[in-house]
């Protein structure tokens, strides 16, 4: 990071801030949680059911207002403003996730959907930030560096809560249950502390002079997107693909860890897995960087396409293997493949579109990125709710993934990904 500007590097450090969320909170300790506490008593086909349900809520509450907040923070001023009021709604309804107990399973989903609401949506606005702190060129390494960086940073809460929650003593605490209200305390504290640099140091560069109307002005402008969609034809088709192989993307990464419950897996087994993951996906969301420049995005971007098509035909014939060993060693399979590529992937998918896009448009566009990821995430853990609740396995919504990746890819064959092209 030493030739980097100040500003990549405080853009890059929100991504170890936020990080910290995704991983305690939406994949690793709170779905446990979650499933052995808050939902206690349910059958595990409805819990996991529900905790997908939860998801896709969390993501059609965003997406529907992602263009608007975009068109509206494209306006000077306004980025920073949407980006501090969501960074703060997702820290405070963190720490709020500490209040839910045994049984208390709607009030830890409302918690935890509005957590979720407030960490997606100054996404958002974090993601729209990248063409306001580099260039072009160095884009996919920016890209890059903030997912792996961000894997990295966030095993440190990671770890400190898992040592709280298998030794509370050590923190003069009375149960795990304690701790694991501690650990959600502690990645709130560490998704502000680390987003200060953000906060200081990075700058709306690019945006439209600030209007005495804004709102109706924001309905303006997302109207003249749409009749002139032509104009970004390619922005718009590389959004498409995006929202076919994103949804298979989004959905084995959140429910990863409810599945692996299902199959058997134990606590301490699954939040080792998650941890590994975390690690090995630094230097392999780095590797995607360094590839891109070498090989092209578009061949990276297929590549773990191609990955993650292994991950779901492996992932569907899991839970019939015959024993929890073999189950087991699978497992291990499935993570190492995921913390191959999923940093990259959606590294490079950003750092694309990036460059398809107009600059001082970046928050609208960014919003119609955000509502293509989000609306494609309902769709993925909503087929495997009702897959669950039809047959009573998760297994076979995972299969259904094979379509969106194939679809994703065969839409990305038809965008020229050039750098700096918005218009044919």
């Amino acid at each position: 990071m030493l030739s980097m500007t100040r500003e990549e590097k405080s853009w890059i450090l929100y991504d170890v801030a936020n990080s910290a969320f995704i991983l305690t909170i939406s994949t690793a300790i709170m779905p446990i949680f979650f499933k052995n506490v808050a939902a206690r008593g349910v059958e595990n086909a409805v819990s996991t059911a529900n905790w997908g349900l939860a998801n896709s809520l969390a993501s059609l509450l965003l997406a529907l207002l992602a263009p608007l907040m975009g068109t509206l923070a494209d306006y000077q001023g306004w980025k920073k403003r949407f980006f501090l009021g969501f960074l703060f709604l997702g820290v405070i309804f963190t720490l709020l996730l500490t209040l839910p107990g045994e049984g208390d399973q709607l009030l830890c989903l409302f918690l935890y959907v509005t957590a979720y609401i407030g960490f997606a949506g100054a996404n958002v606005f974090y993601d729209a930030f990248l063409v306001d702190v580099t260039s072009d060129a160095k884009m996919d390494w920016i890209s890059a560096n903030g997912f792996a960086w961000g894997y990295l940073g966030s095993t440190v809460p990671f770890i400190l809560g898992m040592v709280l929650i298998s030794r509370p003593s050590l923190a003069g605490l009375d149960s795990p249950l304690q701790a694991t209200r501690a650990a959600f305390a502690l990645t709130a504290l560490w998704w502000l502390v680390f987003s200060l640099p953000m906060i200081r140091n990075v700058h709306q560069r690019h945006f439209l002079p600030p209007s005495t109307q804004p709102l109706r002005g924001s309905f303006r402008r997302l109207a003249t997107t749409f009749r002139e969609i032509r104009r970004y034809r390619l922005a718009f088709l590389f959004l498409l693909a995006y929202f076919f192989y994103i949804d298979g993307v989004d959905t084995i990464i959140r429910m990863a860890t409810a599945y692996g419950v299902d199959i058997g897996m134990s606590t301490s087994e699954l939040l080792t897995i998650i941890l590994v993951i975390q690690i090995l996906a630094f230097p392999f969301a780095l590797l995607y960087g360094k590839l891109a420049g070498l090989l092209g995005t578009k061949p990276m971007l297929y590549a773990g396409l191609g990955v993650y098509l292994i991950i779901v035909l492996i992932a569907f014939y899991l839970p019939e293997l015959p024993t929890k060993s073999t189950k087991t060693f699978f497992y291990w399979i499935l993570a190492v493949l995921i913390a191959s590529s999923q940093g990259g992937l959606q590294a490079l998918s950003r750092s694309c579109f990036g460059r398809l896009i107009p600059k001082d448009k970046s928050a609208e566009f960014f919003g119609f990125y955000n509502i293509f990821g989000k609306f494609a995430a309902i769709l993925g853990p909503l087929l495997m709710a009702l897959a669950s609740r039809m047959t009573g396995q998760s297994r076979y919504g995972i299969l259904s993934l094979v379509v969106l990746f194939l679809l994703g890819g065969l839409i990305l064959f038809r965008v020229p990904l050039s750098a700096g092209t918005m218009e044919e």
